[in-house]
């Protein structure tokens, strides 16, 4: 797996481009506003954008999305309850499923909490966390759909993950751009209030 992070935009956005060593088929995790740069980034790894997946409707993960198609002709996917969020989207998913990209196989986590209609990925070990999960942190839950109980559950889901999962989040807001399961359990600042804290 070929995995691209790129910070993009004014909120220390993370977007991804996750590529098939194989097929050189790519997919692009939550476009920011600069998709010239996302593109040129995945014509220098040889890959093929055909999808692009929105891990919420929040407008700084979406930005990118009409520009990305406009350029690539890749479909769009979000969650059915975050649809207000891009209706224009091609796929609204509704249940758990599992996405294929070339030989990669990406389970869908329905994560709701920070939105209702919250998505993670997870493929070979690699957790695609959107606004979800932080390194050190979580999402608010003070905006419209947010709902701190209900992200604590998902985050605990999560946390059954193995260990060495390695967490690729929304937004460059830690101490690292990426951290694992197992790291969270020790030092996420919300480890005890969610019930998955782990001593040393």
């Amino acid at each position: 797996m070929i995995i691209e992070q790129l910070e993009i935009g004014t909120m220390d956005n993370f977007s991804y481009i996750v590529g098939c060593e194989e097929t050189r088929k790519a997919l692009v995790v939550d476009p920011g506003r600069d998709v010239k740069r996302i593109v040129s980034a995945a014509e220098k790894q040889g890959l093929a954008i055909e999808t692009i997946v929105n891990t919420h409707g929040h407008g700084d993960h979406t930005a990118g999305n009409v520009s990305l198609k406009s350029l690539t002709g890749a479909n769009i996917i979000i969650h059915a309850l975050d649809a207000a969020g891009y209706p224009a989207a091609d796929m609204l998913l509704k249940d758990e499923k599992i996405l294929q990209l070339g030989t990669i196989t990406f389970d869908v986590i329905h994560t709701p909490g920070h939105t209702p209609g919250g998505i993670c990925l997870y493929a070979q070990g690699n957790l695609f966390t959107g606004d979800t999960l932080f390194v050190g942190d979580s999402g608010r839950t003070d905006l419209p759909g947010g709902h701190r109980p209900t992200l604590g559950n998902s985050i605990r889901r999560l946390m059954q993950l193995p260990g060495d999962t390695v967490i690729w989040p929304g937004h460059n807001y830690g101490p690292t751009p990426t951290s694992t399961i197992a790291w969270e359990k020790r030092h996420n600042v919300n480890a005890r209030e969610y019930g998955y804290y782990v001593e040393d």
